[in-house]
């Protein structure tokens, strides 16, 4: 056998984001002077360190290798620049300090504004925005999902966090008035739901202050407007066995260190917490995290509607929880006896009971007794103090991990829209890093089954899938080799025999389990599959996985217990007779979904969560996947640390040379001919060389003719020499770079902008002309109207004149025929035959003339005449009665001068506006209210007088 006939296996290790993935790699060994050639090119590339941080696309890299990625990605971190592309995956580096500016309400408009968000520095925003445009754009499939992947401790939370806080603003920048304050309460919302979240999932872990201890997928429901309508929240295997028992040098969920720290004098009252107890269940509660806030859960509860009383609820319930974990049983000297508390305990249980409103001695006896069911007879059997304490271990994880469901159940009532109201959804999945501790159970064995999962659908969507695309459409490629993970699945989830299936057959058994047999029938059942392997020299039972990421040792002991998740009865019973309102409502729905404890205790751990993951991938592969690798830089979270040891194996596991090596040389992009013929082909018809219509529902045989003119009228219309490289016409649909897309899609922008210009100038041509002729007919009928509106009034007018002078003719006449009346000569006043008035008449209506001994009746005339006598006449008038009286005093004003005589009136009142006297007659007043009202009451004998006092003057003055 020659030297070219070796083979050599090259490992590779790469994960998607917390998944890992080992690549065996197998090839010819090169030439050796290949390898130097290599090694010289890899060199050159490192000579110039300057400008490895200018390298935003790791595609760009060349020669692509560990060493020049590397290099790349500690060059970046070095001038603080945590975000570099790499095909289709954003790595992320972890700072460990907070980056002024880098998350800012401005740098999210910058991107989300931008034409070309590619152009821009790499970002979390930037796979946001693509993601957001891929909806707005309608691009099969048209929901997206972004996977946030890594180890513990690299930043997926944040990151998590971010993209929900760019998609909350993003979605409601762009609402009308009318819907803003919809969007901005349930943009709070949705921010609001993850603090408490974090609250009551998340734990202090050696690799991690904020560690994701269940996995989520959140999906951001979107309107046909692409505006945020609501949420909904999806968990997945929260730890609850944290909440009894913390692995050493880690701490419990936050919410308890948030009570005992933040909690007032008056709750620690009400909670039973003295400021001097300790718990066994908090330990390290000494250390300060920044997630020990209390103020800040209690907000968010506020703001997504939990009131105060159910707050109340909430936390006397967790302060139970916290005092179930002070009780210590003792073994009882008689084994027909149960355990015995001392005496601190039973005042624990007490403020327990009193905290989860169940009487104290039920709790006891729930807690240290068993009922066996022989028949329809029950017994009644003391539990040992392991027994003991592991039931209320059970009570305390059971009561934990339904509220932690009760939690999202109302998180999701709060935020989650009406089916009918949304129409796409952007998803974000934050799950839990590959795990591999000094003890591993069955918790890391589904985390780490999760991971796999997930790997795998890196590998189908992108690795695998990608490159066998390319050869059955026709390209000419040559295989980036990997090995997938398939065969691990297989030996943890397939069937008929695997290890899920072992491990769910052996809890159905109805007896204790056996570490040591069922380590035996593992070895026996899944001998043949090279992924698991055992020690057979080790004294715990135990089996070895080889995952992508690396090899696990899982411990067998306590494995098919927590598989099983027992609860007991009669604790369940108990607690649906408490008198708190929250748990009975908790315990009774729980009752309601699952009428039988049979039935519940034969859905085992690993069933509902491979049950719960199935759905979950069902929903990623329906929607367009959007990667993002966390890196953790070093493993003591130290700021701005770069440990090469560290990256380089995450870098390996994460796959990330291969992924740089097929995005460089494939086509991230394809399309089918009908959706690329109804997209582009306006490019075509624009360009001067259209197609004629073609049958769009037509096979893609027929379809291929017309793709291959329209791209070839499309290149030449571009007239970029480059474009030929990068898009290639397949059998049944388009390859393109990404590149390539975005001349097509700017392209196509400038067309639809042109038709659209040409649209608005028709219309606007329309619409003006419009205006005009309406205007044009506004003005016809506004004439029209305005001449018959002048007709009407002028009409009106003559009748209203006509009828004024008619009136006016009869007053004159009238009034004349009263002054001649009036205007007589003191002769034939003196003639005149004073007739006999009534005693009272002469009483009350009468005036006192200093000329006539008799007094001298008054009359009152309506008319408004002016005064005409001798000036040297002096008038006193005597009136009786209160009224009379006042309206003379206030009526009359008769100053005399020399050579005139005045009259001056009380226009006002209503009063007397004139006097005539006679010498020796009658006076007569006249009052204001007169058709004469503007006539001259004040004659002058000197002025000239006109009018109606010219005429009495005139006779008067003779």
């Amino acid at each position: 056998m020659n030297s070219a006939d070796h083979r050599r296996d090259r490992k590779v290790r790469y994960r998607n984001g917390g998944t890992t993935v080992r690549i065996i790699q197998r090839a010819p060994s090169p030439h050796p002077s290949l390898i130097d050639s290599l090694e010289g090119e890899v060199q050159a590339f490192l000579i110039d360190e300057d400008q490895l941080h200018t390298y935003d696309d790791l595609t760009k890299v060349n020669p692509v290798t560990p060493t020049t990625v590397l290099k790349c990605l500690q060059a970046r971190y070095s001038v603080k620049v945590f975000y570099t592309l790499a095909g289709c995956t954003l790595v992320a580096l972890n700072p460990f300090q907070p980056i002024p500016d880098l998350y800012s309400l401005d740098v999210m408009k910058e991107y989300h504004c931008a034409l070309q968000p590619q152009d821009f520095k790499p970002h979390i925003f930037i796979v946001a925005e693509e993601a957001y445009r891929n909806i707005q754009g309608h691009l099969e499939p048209v929901n997206q999902s972004l996977v946030v992947s890594g180890e513990s401790g690299a930043g997926k939370t944040w990151t998590s966090r971010c993209l929900m806080k760019y998609y909350a603003t993003v979605a409601a920048s762009s609402s009308v008035v009318t819907s803003q304050d919809t969007v901005e309460r349930i943009e709070r919302r949705v921010l609001d739901s993850n603090p408490i979240m974090e609250a009551f999932g998340n734990a202090c872990t050696l690799r991690n202050n904020n560690s994701s201890r269940f996995g989520k997928y959140i999906q951001l429901q979107l309107d046909r407007c692409q505006l945020l309508v609501g949420a909904s929240v999806q968990t997945y295997l929260l730890e609850k066995t944290r909440v009894s028992c913390q692995p050493a040098n880690e701490r419990n969920f936050h919410i308890f260190y948030q009570m005992i720290k933040g909690a007032t004098d008056e709750q620690r009252k009400e909670w039973k917490m003295p400021r001097d107890q300790s718990f066994v269940w908090l330990p390290n509660s000494e250390q300060q995290v920044e997630e020990d806030s209390l103020h800040g859960t209690v907000e968010a509860m506020i703001n997504l509607g939990i009131n105060a009383e159910r707050q109340r609820q909430i936390f006397g319930i967790l302060a139970g929880i916290l005092q179930l974990g002070n009780v210590s049983f003792s073994s009882s000297t008689e084994e027909s006896q149960p355990c015995h508390l001392d005496k601190q305990s039973e005042d624990f249980l007490q403020r327990a009971a009193e905290l989860l409103c169940v009487p104290a001695a039920e709790l006891q006896t729930c807690l240290r007794v068993r009922t066996l069911k022989a028949g329809k007879q029950s017994v009644l059997k003391p539990c040992s103090q392991a027994e003991c304490s592991v039931r209320r271990d059970c009570l305390a994880k059971v009561i934990y991990a339904q509220l932690f469901e009760w939690l999202v159940a109302f998180i999701n009532n709060s935020i989650c829209a009406d089916k009918s109201t949304w129409c796409n959804f952007i998803g974000v999945l934050d799950v839990y890093g590959f795990e591999c501790f000094n003890i591993n159970n069955l918790e890391q064995l589904c985390i780490n089954y999760a991971n796999e999962k997930l790997q795998q659908h890196f590998v189908a969507h992108y690795l695998r899938a990608q490159q066998e695309e390319y050869v059955s459409e026709g390209l000419e490629w040559s295989f980036v080799k990997y090995q997938d993970n398939q065969s691990c699945l297989d030996l943890i989830e397939g069937t008929p025999i695997s290890v899920f299936s072992l491990l769910n057959e052996e809890s159905r058994l109805n007896r204790t389990s056996d570490a040591k047999m069922l380590r035996v029938r593992l070895e026996k059942e899944l001998c043949v599959n090279t992924n698991i392997s055992w020690d057979k020299f080790s004294k715990v039972p135990h089996f070895t996985v080889s995952h992508y990421a690396g090899r696990v040792n899982y411990q067998i002991e306590g494995m098919v217990e927590k598989n099983k998740d027992p609860v007991p009865p009669e604790l369940i019973s108990l607690l649906q007779k408490s008198d708190s309102p929250l748990l009975h409502q908790i315990f009774t729905d729980l009752e309601t979904e699952n009428p039988t404890t049979k039935a519940l205790s034969k859905v085992t751990v690993v069933s509902k969560f491979k049950n719960s993951l199935e759905s979950l991938m069902k929903i990623l592969h329906t929607t367009t996947p959007h990667y993002t690798r966390c890196i953790k830089p070093n493993p003591d979270s130290k700021p701005l640390t770069f440990k090469k040891e560290e990256v380089i194996a995450q870098l390996e596991a994460c796959g990330i040379v291969e992924t740089i090596h097929i995005s460089a040389a494939g086509f991230p992009i394809r399309i089918p001919f009908q959706s690329f013929m109804q997209r582009y082909r306006l490019i075509s018809k624009h360009s001067g060389s259209g197609i004629h219509s073609v049958d769009l529902k037509t096979d893609s045989n027929a379809l291929h003719p017309e793709v291959e003119k329209l791209l070839s009228g499309m290149l030449q219309h571009l007239s970029c020499e480059k474009c030929r490289s990068l898009v290639h016409c397949g059998r049944t649909k388009v390859f393109l770079t990404q590149e390539m897309l975005d001349l097509l899609e700017d392209q196509r922008k400038k067309i639809l902008s042109q038709c659209a210009f040409t649209i608005q100038c028709c219309w606007l041509r329309y619409q003006r002309h419009r205006r005009l002729t309406r205007r044009k007919s506004a003005t016809l009928i506004q004439a029209v109207v305005r001449s018959w509106l002048v007709r009407k009034q002028v009409q009106r007018w003559n009748r209203a004149a006509a009828l004024i002078q008619t009136t006016w003719k009869k007053w004159r006449t009238l009034l004349k025929s009263l002054a001649d009346a009036e205007l007589d000569d003191a002769e034939d006043l003196m003639e005149e035959d004073v007739p006999v008035l009534n005693p009272v008449v002469r009483e009350r209506g009468s005036v006192q003339l200093s000329s006539i001994q008799e007094p001298v009746t008054v009359r009152g005339w309506p008319l408004g005449l002016a005064l005409a006598s001798a000036p040297s006449i002096t008038v006193s008038l005597t009136a009786t009665g209160f009224q009379k009286m006042v309206s003379v005093m206030t009526s009359l004003n008769l100053p005399s001068r020399k050579g005139e005589y005045k009259v001056n009136t009380n226009q006002y009142k209503h009063g007397l506006a004139s006097i005539r006297a006679q010498p020796k007659g009658s006076v007569k007043l006249h009052y204001q209210r007169s058709p004469l009202l503007y006539a001259d009451m004040q004659p002058d004998l000197k002025s000239d007088v006109t009018g109606f006092n010219a005429i009495l003057l005139e006779k008067t003055l003779i």
